[in-house]
């Protein structure tokens, strides 16, 4: 008898929902991580002082809570423990100047602090969002859907009829418009462009990357109606709700489990593993790896045979940009200069579009952006279970680090010969942070307890599918992705061996916490 059905190789969000998902199908399942814990990028610890749970890397879900996979599975998970916190302001940008604009979930206040910012902006993001409600049947088709499927033929054939070919083609072009060309043509304040311009880097792309445009479209469209949900207690608690409902379905999770290599049949079929330490485990149904490209071909696969187009693929397979995680612990709350903060689930400071464009092209660059776009997030102000009575924790996500350091575009850090991210240049690269916060909240000295930082090597350490501190599965450009996502070749989440699938940030439809590539592989298969 086999051990089970199908074997998961990592314990990511994608892999926690096929698991769920093929659970529900009376399959026996059986998840494999390599490290101590489950969850991939959904991590939580008191990395700063005990008693504050920080989420080291992923933390906000709204993609996860508007997705298919949630929709099929929310009451399952809450019967596990699963539990969301909320706010009614999910986004906000401080510029410089400490100038700010919020985004919250209530179009008539945005549309005030839109016009505020210039009269012709309230109608314009009216306009947008208008426009793209009635593409969203199509947008998030194309985007969450197995693209090579007659479903989506008869979805592009239906939009095809609807709006006709010159129509279609529109559509397509509009939808490659990187987001400065259109930022720069839909709004005229330089604070909206601000408030948008930072979330393509939350996609892996860059404010010039075509189809960049389209994703703010989607972002503030998702925002605006579900917010910026954390998970109560923590991202951790997320993955708990997961390992409840497997275990319940009869299926497992085993942790310190690294897998060495597939194991083929006969036949060439996919057939089970072999863990580092030479444990063969079997599937009769089939193996699915959430893991990066280079992982499943050039150390799973290795000494396998390949297609050529396939090894060709591999090799030129490119990683993104780096990220890195500060983490804060604060005896209590920051006191932004900028007014109406308090409960904002994630602010950005920037000096705004360019800003964005000119931190993106440096980390591009190899170089550390003198002035990089700040991702803050605000835990305990959705959920007060993160810290102590009357205390508080800031959670940074700064996506536009390096892979590989080639200068300091400011000049003040020694950059070694070899590249490599040290903890003093992390460090030095973390104070350059601090300085920054420090001319938007007012008690950061007296507040902070302990900072803890994560240069994009330490996240490579402890997930080997975050290449280089990539979050994103590899670059997010339209020339590697949807069809061509991971590899050129791609059919779906099928690789050329038989009963083999991938998923995971590197497949379709991409990062996130949406469990996009789960779902349709825990969907497809029987």
């Amino acid at each position: 008898m086999a051990d089970a059905d199908y074997i998961i190789v990592g314990s990511g969000i994608n892999a926690l929902v096929a698991a769920a998902m093929l659970g529900k199908k009376n399959n026996r399942v059986l998840i494999l991580e390599r490290e101590a814990v489950a969850g991939g990028c959904l991590l939580t610890e008191e990395v700063t002082v005990p008693g504050f749970r920080h989420d080291i890397m992923a933390t906000t879900f709204v993609l996860f809570i508007t997705s298919p996979a949630y929709a099929a599975l929310a009451s399952d998970l809450a019967r596990h423990g699963l539990e969301f916190c909320h706010t009614d302001t999910p986004t906000a940008v401080v510029r410089p100047d400490n100038s700010s604009l919020v985004l919250t979930t209530d179009r008539a206040r945005n549309l005030a602090a839109f016009a505020a910012a210039d009269a012709a902006d309230a109608p314009a993001f009216q306009r947008e969002m208008d426009r793209f409600g009635g593409d969203t049947g199509f947008v998030f088709g194309l985007l969450g859907g197995c693209l090579w499927s007659l479903d989506t033929l008869r979805m592009i054939g239906k939009e095809l009829w609807k709006r006709g070919a010159r129509g279609l083609a529109n559509f397509a072009g509009e939808a490659l418009v990187p987001a400065r060309g259109y930022l720069e043509t839909r709004y005229r304040s330089e604070a909206v462009r601000a408030l948008f311009a930072p979330w393509v880097l939350h996609c892996g792309l860059n404010p010039e990357s075509a189809y960049s445009g389209q994703m703010l479209k989607v972002i503030g469209f998702a925002l605006e109606a579900a917010g910026a949900p954390i998970v109560k207690g923590g991202a951790v608690n997320a993955v708990n709700a997961f390992a409840g409902l497997v275990a319940e379905q009869g299926g497992q999770i085993r942790t310190n489990s690294d897998v060495a290599s597939i194991i083929l049949d006969s036949k060439g079929a996919a057939s089970g593993v072999t863990l580092v330490d030479g444990t063969t485990l079997t599937a009769s149904k089939g193996v699915i790896c959430s893991v990066a490209p280079s992982q499943l071909y050039d150390r799973l696969l290795a000494g396998q045979p390949k297609p050529a187009e396939v090894t060709e693929s591999v090799a030129n397979f490119r990683y993104g940009k780096g990220d890195m995680q500060i983490h804060y612990a604060l005896r209590e709350a920051p006191q932004w200069i900028a007014p109406g903060l308090e409960n904002v689930a994630l602010i950005h400071l920037t000096p705004g579009l360019d800003g964005v464009s000119r931190a993106s092209n440096e980390a591009e660059r190899g170089l550390l952006p003198a002035v990089p776009t700040i991702c803050v997030g605000q835990p305990t102000a959705l959920d007060p279970s993160r810290a102590p009575d009357g205390h508080a924790i800031l959670w940074l996500q700064l996506p536009e680090a390096p892979r590989h350091i080639k200068g300091d575009a400011a000049g003040e850090i020694a950059i070694g010969a070899d590249g490599r991210w040290t903890e003093d240049i992390r460090e030095a690269y973390a104070n350059r942070i601090d300085a920054i916060l420090r001319q938007h909240i007012a008690n950061f000295d007296t507040a902070v307890i302990k900072r803890a930082a994560f240069s994009p090597a330490d996240l490579e350490r402890m997930n080997v599918n975050l290449v280089g501190g990539d979050p994103y599965g590899g670059f997010c450009g339209v020339d590697q992705f949807f069809i061509w996502r991971p590899l050129k070749s791609s059919v779906n989440h099928t690789t050329h061996v038989r009963g083999l699938y991938h998923i995971g940030a590197a497949s379709h439809p991409g990062p996130g916490l949406g469990g996009g590539s789960g779902y349709l592989v825990g969907k497809a298969l029987g």
